[in-house]
């Protein structure tokens, strides 16, 4: 080929404007989501989804993914049902099987407010068909052989609770979407919206325009940024969310027992093989500006100890739950960046004044459970159809105007992570 023919190529590469009825930005989970309702629900329309390094790489593969269907929030539960419901769908679509491990989940409550938290959480349960009991510190002992409930108030059970692996169900979720003739372009990085008129029109990629009818933002963490240049404020930070995996023991740690979740100590678990995987909402969490993120978050150093101050100032609210807790001997350390917003809600839906985007992201470290009803939600408002979820709380603009780079704001959001309360 010829310099001239070369230089003619790649002119035409690059001013290529290609017409497509949805384009989303990041091929996480929530994308994958997304794309795979809304091809599988308009299988005219073309799909294209744009990932700056491999699909669901990023966050998505360094989630805990514990699948928890009640939350602190009713209106969330529906969200995560959803995600539940399309599992054996995709495995269909794929002829894959996911793992995933119905192991149930404990949740302890030790003090009069975590207490009440847990009672408004088991009643919304109740009014999804839920099943869940309260039950005795014995019992709780016979399921978790390492837990002491002695100093607990209320133990309540739901056997139904899953945990799988986040990148696996990911990926399940991408290529269902692929099997629906959905197009991922991997390592093509969105530089920046389009927009003109207060219009999206789809996005400048490293390699050409694309176009689209509707584009979605669901960049994760670098959401902020990338809708920060086209004059939208989203009210969120990335705040660390670390966890570490202890060495196996099958006496201590059987593979098959339930995750616990307990408020009052900032502390959650579940089962990973015969070893335990087990996180921390710590009291100030490292939190930073977006504007701050490597491309590639595993070039980013998150603990120059692996965490372990955190554990130590976080000992004495874990060991009366956890007796061997300073005994357990660490294999693993696995640190990477959610999206939270000061209220631990979603980020989800149009954005006041600009026709053309959807926002999807703050996923406030619930994303892998709540990927389905979300994704369906987000695919239904994209094709103009009705949203058969509520996303009345999860409006980008909600806090009014804020500067999500500010000091202020990000020491919100990562209070709003060591304030949770649930799975």
């Amino acid at each position: 080929m010829s310099e001239n023919s070369k230089l003619t190529s790649s002119f035409n590469l690059f001013f290529m404007k290609p017409q497509t009825s949805l384009l989303i930005i990041g091929g996480g989970i929530l994308g994958a989501a997304t794309a795979y309702y809304f091809k599988r629900d308009n299988p005219d329309k073309e799909v294209v989804v744009y990932e700056r390094n491999e699909i669901c790489s990023g966050n998505t593969s360094l989630a805990a993914a514990l699948l928890s269907r009640v939350r602190a929030y009713k209106h969330v539960i529906p969200l995560s049902l959803e995600t539940y419901r399309v599992i054996p769908e995709l495995e269909s679509v794929t002829g894959s099987t996911l793992p995933v491990l119905y192991n149930g989940a404990i949740h302890i409550a030790s003090d009069s407010k975590s207490e009440k938290n847990l009672e408004n959480m088991m009643s919304a349960a109740s009014e999804y068909g839920i099943d869940w009991d309260y039950i005795s510190e014995k019992k709780s002992q016979q399921l978790v052989p390492w837990l002491n409930c002695s100093s607990a108030s209320r133990i309540a059970y739901i056997p139904g609770e899953a945990v799988t692996d986040a990148y696996l169900l990911g990926t399940l979720f991408a290529n269902a979407a692929k099997k629906l003739g959905v197009k991922f372009f991997r390592n093509q990085e969105a530089l920046s919206i389009l927009i003109s008129d207060k219009r999206v029109s789809g996005i400048k990629t490293n390699k050409s325009i694309h176009e689209a009818e509707i584009t979605i933002l669901a960049a994760g963490a670098w959401s902020v940024e990338m809708a920060f240049k086209i004059g939208i404020q989203l009210p969120m930070a990335p705040v660390r969310s670390q966890y570490w995996i202890t060495q196996p023991s099958s006496d201590t740690f059987p593979k098959n027992s339930p995750s616990v979740i307990i408020p009052s100590a900032g502390f959650y678990s579940r089962p990973q093989g015969d070893s335990l995987l087990f996180g921390l909402r710590e009291p100030n969490p490292l939190a930073i500006d977006a504007r701050t993120l490597p491309s590639e978050i595993n070039d980013f150093i998150f603990s120059y100890d692996e965490g372990f101050s955190d554990l130590i100032s976080s000992y004495e609210k874990i060991v009366p739950f956890f007796p061997g807790f300073g005994d357990a001997r660490i294999k693993n350390y696995v640190a990477g960046f959610s999206c939270y917003t000061p209220d631990n809600q979603f980020i989800a839906g149009k954005v006041n004044g600009i026709e053309g985007l959807l926002v999807l992201t703050g996923c406030s470290g619930a994303g892998i459970s709540i990927a389905g009803g979300i994704g369906l939600g987000i695919a239904c408002l994209a094709a103009n159809k009705e949203n058969p979820f509520d996303f009345s709380h999860y409006s980008a603009t909600r806090f009014g105007p804020i500067d999500p780079f500010s000091k202020e704001h990000i020491e919100k959001c990562a209070a709003a992570r060591s304030g949770k309360t649930s799975g």
